[in-house]
């Protein structure tokens, strides 16, 4: 269902970028040790977080689940690692990049006339 709608999107000609942010385990562990080493992160943390990382592989297996079938040539998944949150943000900016580059967006044109507007607007 997911794929036909996506499909659908992308003939309109919607550009889809889909994107997960891959971290590692021992990464999400100090993660989760500096918000709550840290007061200003508290806000971070949630205790259910550490509930939940006991259950990283089940996590895992679905995330190759979901990926493997929601991942089409019209609409492919990127995963991209994010130890390091400086590549990660370099490697989505790159992939939005292409992606606007092969849609190539063009400002619309004017609905008025400017220059009448522009002198409209120096009379002011």
């Amino acid at each position: 269902m997911i794929n036909r709608f996506e499909q659908a999107v992308v003939n309109s000609g919607t550009a889809i970028v889909k994107v997960m942010l891959h971290i590692g385990r021992d990464e999400q562990k100090q993660r989760l040790a500096e918000r709550l080493a840290r007061p200003d992160k508290y806000w971070k943390y949630n205790p259910g977080d550490i509930d939940e990382r006991a259950r990283w592989d089940d996590y895992m297996t679905a995330y190759d689940v979901a990926l493997g079938k929601c991942s089409t040539q019209a609409a492919p998944w990127h995963v991209v690692p994010a130890n390091r949150k400086w590549y990660a943000r370099w490697a989505v900016q790159q992939l939005l990049l292409d992606a606007l580059t092969d849609i190539n967006p063009i400002w619309p044109p004017a609905d008025f006339d400017v220059d009448v507007e522009r002198a409209r607007l120096a009379a002011t």
